[in-house]
């Protein structure tokens, strides 16, 4: 499966923040909208870096109670994991595990089009296993086909 085919079943919009919000702000826009991942950028396509729940737990382990405070810019991670919507469903998932990440951002040319969560890649693959659980059983049972 391509990642472009993943995109179809999202919704198409790719939450980001600004650099100048502050780490709090970026925590209760996760629990508005139950994520866990934004795009840090100054304006739609473009990302400066990205922002996760791991990386604001490691602000506050670094830097204590002056993290909530803290600007974005000052804690995100500019070493983005990135795919095309041409890779492979495969492909992303080693790039998942060996930058130990649950997300990576599309990119198409130079703009970011989307995100493809580890929470996505379980679904196709649960997908997966149901459709040819029910092929097998369907084969076993003959019925299904004509």
């Amino acid at each position: 499966m391509l990642v472009c085919q993943i995109l179809k079943t999202k919704a198409p919009e790719v939450i980001s923040v600004t650099p100048s919000q502050t780490m709090v702000e970026v925590l209760r826009l996760f629990r508005e909208n139950n994520i866990g991942f934004v795009v840090v950028s100054r304006f739609p396509g473009q990302c400066l870096g990205t922002l996760s729940e791991r990386d604001c737990c490691n602000a506050v382990a670094e830097y204590g109670t002056e993290a909530p405070l803290m600007r974005v810019a000052d804690i995100m991670n500019r070493s983005v994991a990135t795919c095309s919507t041409q890779d492979l469903l495969p492909s992303v998932m080693a790039t998942m595990t060996k930058r130990r990440t649950r997300h990576v951002l599309v990119m198409d040319g130079g703009a970011t089009v989307g995100v493809v969560s580890i929470g996505d890649v379980v679904k196709h693959r649960l997908d997966e296993l149901m459709s040819n659980e029910q092929v097998l059983y369907d084969y076993i049972a003959g019925t299904g086909y004509h």
